[in-house]
């Protein structure tokens, strides 16, 4: 059975826009697909994360207070998802990438958040995926590609349907810098480049493309091989 690594970002999971109609929908799929590919689930923190970081900013708090409050709203990102998955999903929420691939098993999904401060949850994702020796890692956020710039600033962005591991990583560096949200985290794409591992990078929103990232199908979105 291949194994699958999952980033949602928190921007998918709780935008305020129908939330639980998304996380049900997402769960069905996700038991779904459970049954043809082992799963392991990250968590984001979206804008609620954002916000008691910023309100803990201007409190005077230190850039690790930050990250540990971040951290916290993941985990209660991932809880919310167990909820939904039922009896297939973990209890407990690992707080680790080890543990979460050792808790990893056919027929579970095993959904966790963040870790430790100045570890985003895709580089959480790609630590899950090297213990796991995964197949490959789904960046599921709400943007529905790869482009060369935000094509929500930028109506002449280029869009990618297919890179090379080496191109991402190129894209991420060139624009990446801190606190600013960029298609993947780097050290999570240095984890994949190192073991191998292909990303798929889809709209999260799109259940149906989504389904078809987990398994390894066409996409709509980008594929970024790593061989």
């Amino acid at each position: 059975m291949e194994k699958v690594v999952i980033s949602v970002g928190g921007s998918v999971l709780i935008p305020g826009n129908d939330d639980a109609k998304y996380i049900a929908e997402l769960a069905n799929m996700l038991k779904d697909v459970s049954k043809e590919v082992q799963i392991a689930v990250v968590v984001g923190g979206g804008k609620m994360s954002r916000y008691y970081s910023e309100t803990a900013r201007e409190l005077g708090g230190t850039v690790y207070q930050l990250d540990e409050l971040g951290i916290g709203i993941t985990r209660v990102n991932a809880k919310l998802l167990t909820v939904a998955l039922g009896d297939i999903a973990n209890t407990e929420i690992p707080l680790k990438a080890e543990e979460c691939a050792r808790m990893s098993a056919p027929g579970k999904i095993v959904v966790m958040g963040g870790t430790e401060p100045g570890h985003t949850t895709d580089a959480v994702a790609s630590m899950i995926a090297e213990n796991l020796k995964a197949d490959r890692i789904i960046n599921a956020s709400n943007v529905d590609a790869v482009y060369s710039d935000d094509p929500r600033k930028n109506p002449d962005a280029k869009r990618f349907s297919k890179m090379t591991i080496q191109e991402l990583k190129d894209v991420v560096y060139d624009d990446h810098d801190a606190g600013k949200s960029c298609v993947f985290d780097p050290l999570g794409v240095t984890i994949a480049m190192k073991e191998k591992i292909d990303l798929y990078m889809v709209n999260g929103r799109d259940i149906e493309e989504l389904r078809n990232a987990i398994l390894g199908n066409e996409i709509k979105g980008t594929f970024v091989d790593s061989h």
